[in-house]
């Protein structure tokens, strides 16, 4: 059973930073994707950035380039998106996600890729 549990929401104001983590268990070294998502009130979710989880490549949103990082430590299983430059538009509840077939690499930022959600952690960014 694949779980992923989420951590390091929180409230900040604009131009500050946030680190989220995410310690997924039940599955090791497959071919897919993690992928971080995120949902803002009354508006649908949209993918953030993506890792493969093998080679390590990553993806990113238009709207967070230059200013968010994904990335992973395979050894403990936990992948972490570091947040800089904060803008108010960043709020949103933050989801993590698994996908565990290659698939996921042609669409990596598509949440039907994703077969496996975390319960989310707020960020609430304040101008």
């Amino acid at each position: 059973q694949v779980q992923l549990v989420e951590s390091g929401g929180g409230s900040v104001q604009a131009g500050g930073s946030l680190r989220l983590s995410c310690a997924a268990s039940g599955y090791t070294n497959t071919r897919g994707c993690m992928a971080w998502f995120r949902q803002p009130p009354g508006k649908e979710r949209e993918g953030v950035a993506a890792i493969t989880t093998v080679s390590g490549i990553t993806v990113y949103a238009d709207s967070v380039k230059g200013r968010f990082t994904i990335s992973q430590n395979n050894a403990t299983n936990t992948v972490y998106l570091q947040m800089d430059s904060l803008k108010p538009d960043d709020t949103a509840m933050y989801y993590c996600a698994a996908a565990l077939n290659g698939g996921c690499r042609s669409y990596p930022l598509n949440f039907a890729q994703y077969n496996y959600w975390g319960q989310g952690t707020q960020v609430t960014v304040s101008s």
